[in-house]
């Protein structure tokens, strides 16, 4: 199974072995008591959490001490794709990246190789360096995205 980026440990917080983490998704269930995260490392299983500013305050099973902790700055936490009714216009980063981007006309603009978190609307980065506005996708199929952007979006 692909396990899914869901967030980072930014650095630790406190003296006792509490991290701060960043989300990088909307569930933020995925840090409810006994929720199990993979890393590089070996998995994580969190004890508890709660919010703080734009991060989570969490301890993880293990981790007891700062000391313990200060090397896990930057660390991904991945875990399975959830199987929960989404929205209808919900899109998923793991199926927007590597997708292929065209207009409504099916003219082909690039391919996604990320996005990026931006307040006003998440952008797809596409491998040309064009950024565009998920709120111009109007459909998305398995590998294909289509777009219908204001003119001159691509015009240099």
């Amino acid at each position: 199974m692909t396990l899914l980026e869901v967030g980072r440990i930014t650095k630790p917080h406190g003296v006792r072995g509490d991290v701060l983490v960043q989300l990088t998704t909307e569930r933020t269930t995925r840090l409810d008591p006994g929720s199990v995260l993979e890393t590089d490392r070996g998995p994580l299983t969190v004890v508890r959490s709660s919010p703080h500013h734009d991060r989570w305050i969490v301890q993880f099973e293990g981790f007891t001490d700062r000391d313990q902790v200060e090397g896990w700055r930057g660390v991904l936490l991945r875990a399975e794709p959830v199987d929960e009714p989404v929205d209808e216009g919900t899109f998923w980063v793991h199926e927007l990246v590597g997708a292929t981007v065209a207009l409504t006309d099916g003219t082909e603009v690039g391919v996604v190789t990320e996005i990026e978190g931006n307040p006003a609307s998440d952008l797809l980065v596409l491998d040309t360096g064009a950024l565009v506005p998920v709120v111009f996708v109007v459909d998305q199929a398995e590998g294909r995205v289509t777009i219908d952007p204001p003119e001159g979006l691509f015009d240099l």
